[in-house]
C-alpha cells in the first residue's frame, strides 16, 4: 500500500510540474516575441540586431526542445530551474545589446524573480536574486560612467532583493495553505481521521495490491449503539463527543498500515491491510470491549456507549472493496439486531451463534 501511496504522491507532484512546464513554455514564447516586436518597432543596427535575433532563436529552439523534444516529458524541478537559468540568461544578454541598465527589458529579472519563488523555494529564490543582482551590476558596470550615476542606480538593486524575499516568504506560505487545503479535503474535520473520499483513493491502492500479490484483506463497519439516546438526553455536543470517543478507540487500536474512515454520522469503516477476516478479529473485539469498558466524561457526566460490528474479508466475501463492504455492512446490522455490542462474522449463511453480550463473536 505504502509503494502505490508514493505512486500517487509521485503523480500529483508530477502533475502540479506539468502545469509550472506549461507556463514556462508560455513565458518562452512571451520573451521571444517582445524582443521580435522591439527589433520591429526600434529597428537595431549592425551587430546587434544579429545578436538579438541569434538569441532568439537560440530561445525558440531551447523551448522547442523542452516543451515538444527531448525534454518534452522530464517534468520537475530540475527542468524548471534550467528554464529559469535560460531565461535570466536571455534577459542579461538582450538588455546588453538594447542599452544595459536603460534596456526595456531589464524589469523582465522580475519575471523571473516570481517564477522562481513560486516554484522552487526560498533558498533556491535568494540564490536567484544573487545572480540577477549580480546581472543588473554586470550591465551597470559595462559602461564608464562618474560614481554618481552609480550611487543614483544602486538604490535600483533594492527592487530585486524585496521581490524575492517576498515572493519567497508568499511561496511558503501558498505551500502550507495548499498542504492544509489537501488535509482538510482528505480528513474527517469531526474526528481527524480519512473521510470517505480519501478512505476509497486508499483502499483501491490496497485492492490492487491485494490482486498483485494474491494477498487478502479484510474491512469492518462498526455503529454506535445509542447515539440517539446520548443525543436525546445529553444534547447533541454530547453525541458529538462520543463519535470523537469512537474515533480514538478505533486509532488507537489499528496499525499505521491499516485504514480508518469516517463512514457517516456514527457509523465508521476500517480496513485491515494484508490481513485476513479471521485474523482481524483480535483487534476489533479490542475497539468493541474497549468502547464497552470506557464510558467518557461529558460535563461531569460518564457516558458508557457500545459498539455493534461486521467484518467480511477479501476475497472470499467480494472480489472489490465496496462488496466486502457492502458485506462487513451486512453483517454490522446482524450484530444490531442480535443484541448490540457484538462482532458478527459474514458468511453465506450468516448463521448467528451469540456469545454473550460484550464481547461475542458471532459467526
Amino acid at each position: 500500500m505504502d509503494e502505490l501511496c508514493q505512486e500517487d504522491e509521485n503523480q500529483n507532484i508530477q502533475h502540479r510540474y506539468q502545469g509550472y512546464d506549461r507556463i514556462m513554455g508560455n513565458i518562452s514564447w512571451l520573451l521571444i516575441v517582445l524582443v521580435v516586436l522591439d527589433i520591429q518597432i526600434k529597428p537595431v543596427e549592425g551587430p546587434n540586431a544579429a545578436f538579438l535575433a541569434g538569441f532568439s532563436v537560440l530561445l525558440f529552439f531551447y523551448n522547442l526542445n523542452a516543451r515538444y523534444g527531448f525534454l518534452s516529458r522530464r517534468y520537475g524541478i530540475v527542468k524548471i530551474f534550467t528554464d529559469l537559468m535560460v531565461f535570466l540568461a536571455f534577459i542579461v544578454a538582450v538588455c546588453w545589446y538594447t542599452g544595459k541598465i536603460s534596456s526595456p527589458f531589464i524589469s523582465l529579472i522580475y519575471l523571473v524573480l516570481m517564477a522562481t519563488a513560486l516554484t522552487q523555494g526560498r533558498r533556491v529564490t535568494y540564490f536567484m536574486a544573487v545572480l540577477a543582482v549580480s546581472s543588473y551590476i554586470l550591465l551597470a558596470s559595462a559602461d564608464s560612467r562618474e560614481m554618481g550615476y552609480y550611487l543614483t542606480h544602486l538604490i535600483e538593486l533594492f527592487p530585486f532583493l524585496l521581490i524575492a524575499h517576498m515572493g519567497a516568504l508568499l511561496a511558503g506560505e501558498n505551500e502550507v495553505a495548499r498542504r492544509e487545503v489537501e488535509r482538510l479535503s482528505l480528513t474527517d474535520e469531526l474526528t481527524g481521521i480519512n473521510n470517505m473520499r480519501n478512505f476509497f483513493l486508499m483502499a483501491d491502492n490496497q485492492e490492487k495490491l491485494a490482486r498483485r500479490f494474491n494477498r487478502p484483506f479484510s474491512i469492518c463497519m462498526l455503529d454506535a449503539d445509542n447515539l440517539k439516546k446520548v443525543n436525546d438526553r445529553y444534547g447533541h455536543f454530547a453525541g458529538t463527543r462520543l463519535i470523537q470517543q469512537v474515533a480514538e478507540m478505533i486509532t488507537a487500536n489499528v496499525r499505521g498500515s491499516d485504514i480508518a474512515a469516517r463512514y457517516g454520522g456514527d457509523e465508521f469503516v476500517i480496513l485491515f491491510s494484508e490481513t485476513s477476516k479471521v485474523d482481524a478479529i483480535t483487534a476489533v473485539e479490542r475497539i468493541v470491549g474497549g468502547m464497552a469498558a470506557k464510558p467518557f466524561d461529558f460535563e461531569g457526566a460518564d457516558i458508557l456507549t457500545t459498539l455493534s460490528a461486521g467484518l467480511a474479508g477479501f476475497p472470499e466475501d467480494g472480489g472489490d472493496v465496496r462488496n466486502v463492504m457492502a458485506h462487513a455492512d451486512e453483517a454490522m446490522y446482524v450484530s444490531k439486531r442480535s443484541g448490540k455490542n457484538r462482532l458478527t462474522l459474514f458468511s453465506e449463511s450468516m448463521y448467528v451463534d451469540t456469545f454473550g453480550k460484550h464481547d461475542g463473536v458471532q459467526q
